[in-house]
């Protein structure tokens, strides 16, 4: 159960990485926050529950299916 657990705990981490640091770093060098960053700024701490935060997109329109946001570990 203890696996399990670590498992879990490394996909939500992957997940808050919002897809690697190179593309946080992007958003940064373009003077741009993340999502969770505005939410975070916008937002009373303990006001936001994010919910479906290990969902992958199923979006086909705009090549969107070679995209993978979050490498599942």
């Amino acid at each position: 159960m203890k696996s399990k657990i670590q498992q879990l705990q490394a996909k939500i981490h992957t997940a808050k990485e919002g897809g690697g640091q190179k593309r946080i770093d992007r958003q940064h060098q373009q003077g741009k926050l993340t999502a969770r960053e505005r939410i975070a700024y916008l937002l009373d701490e303990g006001s936001f529950e994010e919910v479906g935060m290990l969902v992958t997109h199923r979006t086909n329109d705009f090549g969107m299916e070679n995209q993978n946001f979050m490498e599942m570990v």
